[in-house]
């Protein structure tokens, strides 16, 4: 009876203490409602804030997508490639037999829309999984006493037309048989029975030591012709289809105008990523007639010296902003290429400094002195070296005879830069050009600007000889094929190739068949 009028244990302490809280927030001057509010704010401000850093992540987030879609051009739609050529028989025959021509070329989805990406595996990878073609070795004594090579690499089946053809190929700049890209092109042709004749530039090798005081320039023919004749010598029965990538194809396209008899028992010319003009792809900046490169005004020079020539490249001329975009601007990192480039020519010249230079055993010759070798060490672009060594001109004593300087002077005695990209470009020659040619540039290639295409599409359109292919992608001698990620061992530009020489050779068959089928039409009509 007693036990239920006991309080339960800790009751009153417990209403003690509520009452006690309350007095002494009563006395603080802290009101219960009010320390709810405060707390209610406190939570909603530190909810707010992990939304707001959520938000930045995602902008963060869609920056870098943003970014990635916008480097790798993964917008840019597939489709085949910009055909420029003149309605003819043989355009009509070379779209029916060569598909390529009219197909899609898909490049990998991640990466391969990318003129960047592109250019650079083709530098640093040159191709995947690249065979190793075996072919011989040959020497040519050239008159000036450089020691001209050249690799032959024998067909390893029939030819489809079961013709004897050479391919007479003329790699990029500072390039040579040995190099991935070259080597994966013969192993391909090779297996379409083509001979492949591989020309390794004058200096280029790093294991062929120079025998004269010359390398190789961007227009200089002689060892390509000299590789020709050997050709035409030793295989009386072949005939010759003309290959030039990047700067041979400069080198071959000059080589067929220089002479009408070059272009004999020549089927055809591909010419792929070459740009053209050398004068219109270099930034010249000129003070006065003797120095360059310390003046902050700007001078681009445009000479068309052959009445032909300035009728068919008048669209080029018409918009001279057009060429001040050069291969000096920073737009798509061209002047870093250009410094890269510059790099890899002073290594080779570095490399071989004891004869273009001279030693204890040479004479030296007196346009390449110390001062310019100092000037090569800090060159950053190729406008410096060839201004400081390339073009520069070797005066010879009076009566002096030597073959070597007079052949030096020939090829590097011009009396300014100018004068010297003029020489040395195709520019003035591709008219000249009468055997099929294509010409095959990327629209997204980094090392040739825009305004330099108009050059191949205004001869497109006025030789029926002529065809232009620029596909959207490509890079610079890239051109990689594949589904996703990883790409093929065999790229579009070697496929392309092969199948246009394939079928000019079937033309050469049919010709006098197709003429007079059309002339039977064109009677009939």
């Amino acid at each position: 009876m007693g036990g239920r009028g006991r309080p339960l244990k800790g009751s009153g302490r417990r209403g003690h203490g509520r009452r006690a809280g309350a007095a002494a927030g009563a006395v603080g001057g802290f009101a219960p409602g009010r320390g709810c509010r405060l707390k209610m704010s406190t939570i909603l401000e530190t909810s707010e804030l992990p939304a707001v850093f959520d938000g930045v992540k995602l902008a963060a987030v869609a920056a870098v997508l943003y970014v990635i879609v916008r480097c790798l051009n993964l917008k840019s739609p597939t489709a085949p490639p910009e055909l420029i050529y003149q309605d003819s028989a043989l355009a009509r025959f070379l779209l029916k037999s060569c598909p390529l021509l009219t197909k899609e070329y898909i490049p990998p989805l991640i990466w391969g829309k990318s003129g960047h990406i592109q250019t650079a595996l083709y530098g640093k990878m040159g191709r995947v999984r690249s065979p190793h073609p075996y072919g011989l070795r040959k020497y040519l004594t050239m008159p000036d006493g450089a020691t001209a090579t050249f690799d032959l690499f024998e067909p390893r089946s029939e030819h489809c037309t079961g013709e004897d053809v050479t391919m007479v190929i003329c790699p990029g700049i500072a390039n040579h048989s040995e190099k991935q890209y070259i080597r994966t092109f013969v192993d391909y042709a090779q297996k379409n029975g083509y001979r492949c004749a591989v020309l390794n530039h004058l200096g280029a090798l790093p294991n062929i030591e120079l025998t004269s005081p010359r390398m190789f320039t961007y227009g200089c023919t002689w060892e390509f012709g000299a590789m020709v004749n050997y050709i035409k010598k030793t295989y009386p029965q072949t005939q010759l289809v003309v290959v030039g990538f990047s700067l041979g194809g400069n080198i071959v396209c000059k080589y067929l105008g220089e002479s009408q008899a070059n272009q004999e028992r020549v089927l055809c010319c591909v010419s792929v990523c070459q740009g053209y003009s050398a004068l219109r792809a270099q930034f010249v900046i000129q003070q006065s007639e003797d120095t360059f490169y310390e003046s902050g005004s700007k001078e681009l020079y445009y000479t068309i010296d052959n009445a032909v020539e300035q009728q068919v490249f008048s669209p080029f001329l018409e918009s001279p902003i057009r060429a001040q975009e050069t291969f000096m601007q920073w737009d798509h990192c061209r002047r870093f290429y250009n410094f890269l480039m510059a790099d890899n020519m002073k290594k080779i010249i570095l490399s071989h400094r004891q004869v273009l230079f001279g030693d204890n055993n040479m004479k030296k010759p007196q346009s390449l002195s110390d001062a310019d070798l100092g000037k090569l060490y800090t060159a950053t672009s190729l406008m410096q070296i060839d201004d400081n060594v390339m073009r520069n001109s070797d005066v010879a004593e009076a009566g002096d005879n030597n073959d070597n300087l007079l052949c030096f002077r020939k090829f590097h005695g011009y009396s300014s830069l100018k004068e010297y990209y003029e020489k040395e470009s195709c520019l003035q020659y591709l008219h000249r050009i009468y055997v099929p040619l294509l010409l095959v540039n990327a629209a997204d290639d980094p090392l040739v600007h825009e305004s330099l295409l108009s050059i191949p599409r205004a001869l497109s359109e006025k030789r029926e000889n002529v065809m232009h292919v620029l596909p959207l992608h490509g890079g610079h001698l890239g051109f990689f094929e594949g589904s996703v990620l990883f790409p093929e061992p065999l790229t579009w530009m070697d496929k392309l190739v092969v199948q246009y020489a394939n079928a000019i050779c079937h033309w050469e068959k049919t010709k006098p068949h197709c003429s007079d089928t059309e002339q039977a039409v064109s009677g009939q009509e």
